[in-house]
């Protein structure tokens, strides 16, 4: 489903366009894919008929003392609501969750201080204007000049997660399967007005014109030209929040970015949301629907620890690597970092790295 890749964290000169590595991490172990395929994987294994598709979550009820839980929806097709009866809610809803929202009305996101330009560049050679995410992914070539020259200036590209860091910023590019490249290069500026229940902001012609003109200036060519060809690029805006003081209400619970909004530095997030579903799915097993109150219990006391700690480490190195401020310390700068500086950008430092707990 994915390419395994290492980590290989490296500074660019962007006057001399000239790369020095700072830091890498092998045998990670992480495989690298499009959220479009993995989702597909997780359809596809489902019974027939088992997602309600066009359902909007309004609110829930969970009674005390009582073992179910009423959800009202709305179909979106006719506007009706309608009301739905389990045993158990799991708020899989994002980190906008409109569940969380429920129980936690006056909880905010907390805005990182920058937002990352994406884009996914196909060089399969299909001609096709297939869309992803709303992006148009830009057709090549695995033997044109742009690849090849891709492939001269980043070597284990399609094996390694390459960051770049300049003074105060930084890219991520990897590549995918079926011949795509993604890259996502994160821009310190001020919280943008957002429309909508997203976190993903449309762009104009002049913001990517302008984008562009400083890719040239930062990024050594090969990476600024894979940008430029890159068709509608867009901008993710990165929020992440404190810490939840609980995942669980009664009979529901909050899983993945729902439960820990978090900032994609530790390369954790998808990571994170399916262990909260491992866990939950072992705690749930083991208890079955008579004691599920324990078992939720249990999921909470097991996760709720990791996941802190794991959210507040992605925090950490987002700030370190866009060269922004942090309490007692002094602002990173690659290019002028010492070796014990550097080995704080590897991967392999976030908490639970090789190891988090399916049961205690």
């Amino acid at each position: 489903m994915g390419i395994s890749q290492n980590s290989w964290n490296q500074v660019t000169y962007g006057e001399k366009k000239v790369c020095r590595t700072m830091a890498r991490d092998e045998d990670l172990g992480f495989r690298a894919a499009h959220w479009a395929d993995l989702y597909s994987l997780l359809h596809g294994a489902l019974p027939p008929g088992i997602i309600l598709w066009g359902h909007q979550f309004l609110r829930s009820h969970n009674p005390e003392g009582v073992s179910f839980v009423r959800v009202q929806a709305r179909v979106l097709s006719t506007s009706e609501v309608v009301e739905i009866t389990g045993n158990l809610l799991v708020a899989a809803d994002g980190c906008l969750s409109s569940v969380r929202r429920q129980f936690l009305p006056d909880f905010k996101l907390r805005y990182s201080g920058y937002s990352a330009w994406r884009g996914v560049l196909d060089f399969s050679g299909k001609e096709n204007s297939e869309m992803i995410t709303g992006l148009r992914r830009a057709s090549g070539k695995e033997n044109s000049e742009m690849i090849t020259g891709l492939r001269r200036a980043y070597p284990e590209l399609g094996n390694c997660l390459y960051f770049d860091l300049a003074h105060k910023t930084h890219c991520v590019l990897y590549e995918l399967k079926n011949k795509r490249i993604n890259w996502i290069w994160y821009i310190n500026q001020p919280e943008p007005e957002i429309k909508g229940n997203s976190v993903t902001m449309k762009v104009s012609e002049n913001m990517i014109k302008k984008m562009n003109e400083d890719a040239e200036g930062t990024w050594v060519s090969e990476l600024a030209r894979v940008i430029k060809e890159t068709k509608e690029p867009f901008i993710n805006v990165i929020y992440d929040s404190d810490p939840l003081p609980q995942l669980l209400w009664g009979n529901m619970v909050l899983v993945g970015d729902a439960a820990h909004p978090t900032s994609p530095h530790g390369l954790m997030s998808t990571n994170m949301s399916i262990l909260d579903a491992g866990v939950l799915g072992c705690c749930l097993e083991k208890s079955r629907l008579e004691n599920l109150a324990s078992a939720l219990e249990k999921f909470e006391s097991i996760r709720l620890p990791v996941v802190s700690r794991q959210v507040l480490h992605s925090r950490h190195m987002g700030r370190v690597k866009q060269g922004l401020s942090l309490p007692g310390h002094r602002c990173f700068d690659p290019n002028d970092a010492t070796q014990e500086d550097c080995t704080l950008l590897q991967q392999r430092n976030m908490p639970f790295f090789g190891y988090a707990p399916l049961l205690v």
